[in-house]
């Protein structure tokens, strides 16, 4: 199954239109990426599905990029080997072709979750590693307040731990990330402690949940975050993130090893 929008992109989000800075907001985090590359666990070939602008790809030695979005594959650095243009549901890799294989903040926008991951699980030998957001989890951000449509965006497009510990089969588990104050990959959740860069709005647009709401949402979000940090309201009741070194949210690493395999990754299932 290969659907795209116009640009190639795969799933809910067309990254023709919104992707354009992604690179520049989205860089990769080398905390984060060591949580990744632990769970790799010494996997040397990885496939990254999803791979877009290429973050993260540096947790392993040899990485076989998939991307479907024109947009995302043109954005990838020039070390960086070319993507394959192809999607989650249909891999063109024979069956366990792989160590491990990842996919990093993209499980959510797949037309169809279960076939992807199960795909990723045919082509690989060992594990399986999904950076992700847990939908039970997303709503307890502050940013809910001010913007509660975002949030229930996302809490709808990502899949339960559940579901996707269930279509990759074998063992598994489930890791919290702390994410860092000074987070240099732009998602939601990384500006805990920095509300100003949320009313950048190039800063929003490379966090897809943005792209769902209206023009309404955002500018209501924008006056009221404004005023609030104008006032003081918003530092009276979180400002003591501005100095929490880490915020434990709703990001996680679901990690999956075939049945048979020892599993040496500790977490939470």
């Amino acid at each position: 199954m290969d659907v795209r929008g116009p640009d190639g992109s795969a799933g809910d989000v067309d990254y023709g239109s919104i992707g354009s800075g992604y690179a520049h907001y989205r860089r990769p985090d080398p905390r984060i990426a060591q949580f990744v590359a632990d769970a790799l666990g010494g996997a040397r070939t990885v496939v990254n599905v999803g791979a877009g602008a290429g973050s993260y790809e540096s947790a392993a030695p040899a990485v076989t990029a998939v991307e479907p979005s024109a947009s995302m594959r043109a954005q990838r650095a020039a070390g960086l080997p070319r993507a394959v243009n192809a999607v989650a549901e249909s891999l063109p890799f024979g069956d366990g072709e792989f160590d491990g294989a990842m996919t990093l903040f993209s499980v959510h926008q797949w037309s169809d979750v279960a076939a992807g991951l199960r795909e990723m699980r045919r082509v690989t030998r060992g594990p399986v590693v999904v950076l992700t957001c847990d939908p039970a989890l997303v709503r307890d951000f502050w940013l809910y307040e001010y913007a509660p449509e975002v949030l229930d965006t996302e809490a709808r497009r990502y899949p339960s731990v559940e579901k996707l510990a269930a279509s990759l089969g074998g063992a598994g588990s489930v890791r919290a990330v702390p994410i860092p104050l000074d987070c240099t990959d732009g998602f939601n959740e990384a500006y805990y402690g920095r509300p100003e860069m949320l009313l950048d709005p190039a800063a929003r647009q490379a966090c897809s949940a943005w792209s769902f709401v209206d023009d309404g949402v955002r500018e209501r979000f924008t006056t009221r975050l404004r005023d609030d940090l104008d006032s003081g309201v918003w530092d009276e009741r979180f400002g003591h993130l501005r100095g929490q070194a880490c915020y434990e949210g709703s990001l996680v690493i679901v990690r999956a090893t075939p049945q048979g395999q020892e599993e040496h990754h500790h977490g939470r299932t």
